[in-house]
């Protein structure tokens, strides 16, 4: 038996196809080989197309199973994560209507403080543990606003991942912790949120089918299948957002464990089993993957969107594609802690949650032309991240979040030395860091859904931790110092 796992991010669509009883990886594959674009016709905005998606979930599925030979036949079951907050919206032939408003994109923030203010705060954080915000539910709207010939014909609107798995199966459905990211969950009711959909107007039956996020939830239909390269009547028996399923990947599950990611952008996620909220919505609440009445599971959402996309754009655009990433972390290694006083504030890749939906643009203070050369910038680069993501992680902590120990997957921009360093020193928690990645966490959760795995236990057979750091008491101080520089420079500039 082997499950198949599919990642669709921003950059790229992975597949991974996984041994049930070891654990271990059999074959992985992504696609495109280059970065998929991000349209931006117009400032702030952030636009992918779904067909691509698609396409690409095909190649990188065939690719896998060329690589491992192994027969469609023993692919058991199909769990796929995807980039959150995202909207697709189709008519009722499953077309896509428009370009998908992705995550970082920022047209919608004014709409989400909008209904903020005309709903009231003791009615929307109570019921939603956020703010409307630029979340789905305002991107929706904007359609409804600026678009009226397109939302005239959608038949139902979707997260990125649902329309990956209604590709598959040719059935349109979500999950509780899918409408909760895009911020259309009553955490109270434990249902959709009739007064928010009242609202903004929108008819309740634009809303997909919602079934459990470990259960079958359509099969893959003959057309389908031929194109990923697979059988006819493959369950898909799980979906979740990237970063529910980056925590779910790691075994994070129960309250006080810690997830944290540094792909295109950088988020740390904690589990709790209380209802929390932050009154100015820094930080945001979802249901975690395996939530339920009885046992309730809140993940804790802190998120920089400019992390990996930074490191990117330092390597495309400054040094011009000359210096490869492993190139660029020796050279962040040969800089003091600190980039000697060379600061940076990532926050270059849209309106930021953190800065409660400002967008500052990203910028280097105190540039000294005869101190720092390229080794400070990327050293800085990789530290204004760090420090970015610990500004969120104290807003976490007075939300009862435990930050002693925090696990991630061996990737991105944890394959530094510099960030990871840098990342316990000025947290003060040991970072376990595990060979993972969301793909192959979607391919785990496959098997739960489907009930071939009986427990939590079963489910990670094989998964264990690579890599441990401990903070350096020789640099925590040199650190903290760093950080507390780097805060001031944001204060001055939000």
């Amino acid at each position: 038996m082997y499950f198949l796992g599919f990642d669709l991010g921003s950059s790229s669509i992975k597949a991974c196809l996984l041994h049930a009883d070891t654990g271990q990886v059999i074959a992985s594959a992504f696609y495109p080989e280059k970065e998929m674009a991000i349209a931006a016709p117009k400032p702030g905005f952030a636009e992918q197309q779904p067909e691509q998606w698609w396409e690409n979930a095909c190649l990188a599925s065939r690719a896998v199973m060329e690589q491992s030979g192994i027969s469609p036949d023993y692919v058991g079951a199909i769990g796929i994560s995807y980039q959150m907050h995202g909207l697709v919206v189709v008519d009722k032939d499953l077309n896509v209507l428009r370009p998908s408003i992705i995550w970082c994109d920022s047209r919608a923030v004014e709409i989400g403080n909008k209904a903020m203010e005309a709903i009231g705060e003791k009615r929307v954080l109570p019921h939603l543990l956020n703010s409307p915000g630029n979340f789905t539910a305002s991107k929706l709207d904007w359609v409804k606003q600026n678009e009226p010939d397109v939302y005239a014909k959608v038949h139902k609107f979707m997260l990125p991942g649902d329309y990956l798995a209604a590709k598959m199966t040719s059935e349109i459905v979500t999950t509780p912790s899918g409408l909760s990211e895009g911020i259309f969950w009553d955490f109270k009711e434990e249902k959709p949120a009739d007064f928010l959909l009242d609202y903004f107007g929108f008819d309740k039956n634009l809303i997909a089918t919602v079934l459990p996020t470990f259960s079958e939830q359509g099969k893959l239909t003959a057309e389908s299948a031929a194109v990923l390269g697979l059988k006819a009547g493959i369950p898909i028996t799980y979906r979740a957002g990237d970063q529910p399923n980056n925590a779910f990947s790691l075994n994070v599950l129960d309250p006080g464990e810690v997830a944290a990611t540094a792909g295109t952008s950088g988020v740390v996620y904690g589990v709790s089993d209380q209802i929390k909220f932050d009154e100015k919505s820094r930080v945001n609440t979802f249901l975690h993957v395996n939530h339920t009445i009885e046992a309730p599971r809140y993940g804790v959402l802190l998120c920089v969107n400019g992390t990996g996309s930074l490191n990117s754009w330092l390597r495309n655009t400054l040094l011009q594609g000359n210096i490869s990433y492993p190139g660029i972390n020796d050279l962040a290694a040969q800089a003091p802690v600190g980039s000697d006083g060379l600061i940076c504030l990532p926050f270059g890749n849209g309106a930021e949650r953190m800065l409660e939906n400002q967008d500052p643009g990203a910028n280097f203070r105190g540039l000294q032309f005869s101190r720092h050369g390229i080794s400070h910038w990327t050293r800085a680069a990789q530290e204004g991240i760090v420090f970015a993501l610990y500004y969120g992680m104290e807003v976490m902590e007075t939300l009862g979040v435990s930050l002693k120990n925090i696990r991630a997957g061996e990737a991105n921009m944890f394959l530094s030395h510099v960030f990871r360093e840098t990342f316990a020193n000025v947290s003060g928690a040991t970072v376990e860091l595990f060979n993972t990645d969301g793909a192959q966490g979607a391919a785990r959760a496959a098997g739960l859904g489907l009930g071939y795995y009986k427990n939590r236990d079963e489910a990670f057979t094989g998964l264990s931790a690579v890599r441990t750091i401990e903070p350096d008491s020789s640099l925590t101080e040199a650190t903290k110092e760093a950080y507390g520089k780097w805060k001031e420079a944001l204060v001055k500039e939000v």
